[in-house]
């Protein structure tokens, strides 16, 4: 059984006589508030001696349905996203019982209505390292409200609006690069925040 607590803003899962528990990031938006036909996929928290690990349970999702990862807040991007592509590449490859309509989404609590809600990601292609160099980079930092723009550091919540000013006379490839060592909280926060630039569907984590 598994059990969301938006108050809380943790999931809790209870399987064979176990409790676990996943930290949700937090944020003050719904982008999408229910998803019909999913499978939970979890990434729990886990440390060995000074060591952080990613430990990935997908024992209960289907390949055709929807899938709804539930990612620990606290991991760092180093370790979330290498998880994630795995995941992404499995659903991709699937050929016998391809779903075309089935998406994935990540989780997260939304502060402001005391809810669970969803992002989708399913055309996201994750890379790992640094974007060619005649591509248009928004790069977030860690910790930092400002991103740099083409070579300019940008208020995060101007941003948008300070590439719309920009004359371009062709419009370059755009795509985002976030630090590795950012936590997932910190970026799902910075993918909630830019949701509706439609700009791009590459990241890197370099």
């Amino acid at each position: 059984m598994m059990k969301y607590l938006s108050t809380a803003l943790v999931v809790l899962l209870f399987s064979c006589g176990k409790e676990e528990n996943i930290q949700l990031p937090k944020a003050a938006k719904t982008i999408v508030s229910d998803v019909q036909d999913h499978s939970p996929i979890y990434i729990f928290f886990r440390s060995k001696e000074k060591d952080t690990l990613a430990e990935v349970n997908r024992k209960n999702s289907i390949i055709t349905t929807n899938w709804i990862l539930n990612i620990d807040a606290r991991l760092p991007l180093k370790l979330v996203i290498p998880e994630v592509m795995k995941l992404q590449e499995k659903k991709r490859q699937e050929k016998a019982h391809k779903n075309e309509k089935a998406e994935n989404f990540y989780a997260y609590a939304d502060t402001i209505g005391k809810n669970m809600a969803f992002i989708p990601f399913t055309k996201v292609f994750y890379k790992i390292g640094k974007p060619d160099k005649n591509k248009l980079v928004f790069h977030f930092r860690k910790g930092n409200d400002f991103i740099i723009l083409n070579g300019v550091e940008v208020k995060k919540t101007d941003l948008i609006t300070e590439f719309g000013k920009i004359k371009f006379e062709v419009m370059p490839d755009v795509v985002l690069q976030f630090d590795k060592n950012m936590s997932y909280a910190e970026y799902l926060q910075n993918k909630i925040l830019i949701e509706d630039f439609k700009g791009t569907n590459e990241e890197y984590i370099f």
